[in-house]
């Protein structure tokens, strides 16, 4: 074999060996790259549609200006930006669960701020242009609620900074999770 077939193999089995891993690991659904076990990682969330009039009966005038309109919470003004109990963040509109106080952390931007979602199918991220400029909206997965934003700025393990609307979260402690 000369010089060129050499390399061929070479790459071929690199490639071979990066599909391999891709699978592997799009097949261990049951933690997140969070670390986080999770057993909702393989269910589906049924999806929640309804009118304009129904969301404007079920959530208070600020939840539907934020979640609905894609408003934001003034910073330092929301219920858990400074919030530390041990828990499990949910969309206000539909109780999906979305975050784990496990992994909230002091960003310092006035919102709470969370390095990684409960499972990656329970939110939804679309690129947003709003106010000239580019980054990247989160969404509640299951209804379309309009959380906040992800950044790239967050510390380990993902690097993600999830900053999300206090407005858009209802807070359910472990203890009233364990009643459940």
């Amino acid at each position: 074999m000369n010089r060129m077939q050499n390399i061929i193999v070479i790459f071929s089995i690199f490639v071979f060996a990066v599909l391999v891993i891709t699978v592997w690991r799009s097949g261990t659904t049951a933690q997140n790259h969070s670390g986080l076990s999770n057993p909702q990682e393989t269910q589906m969330a049924e999806k929640i549609v309804k009118s304009d009039e129904e969301w404007r009966r079920i959530l208070t005038p600020e939840q539907y200006r934020v979640t609905r309109q894609k408003g934001t919470e003034p910073p330092f003004s929301g219920k858990y930006y400074d919030f530390k109990e041990k828990g499990t963040y949910q969309c206000v509109a539909c109780g999906q669960d979305l975050f784990s106080s496990e992994a909230k952390f002091d960003s310092g931007s006035g919102w709470p701020s969370f390095w990684a979602p409960i499972a990656e199918r329970n939110i939804q991220t679309v690129r947003d242009r709003s106010y000239g400029i580019s980054r990247t909206e989160v969404l509640c997965s299951r209804c379309g609620a309009h959380l906040g934003h992800v950044f790239k700025d967050g510390p380990p393990p993902t690097r993600l900074r999830y900053c999300i609307n206090s407005v858009a979260l209802k807070f359910v402690g472990n203890q009233e999770k364990e009643a459940e």
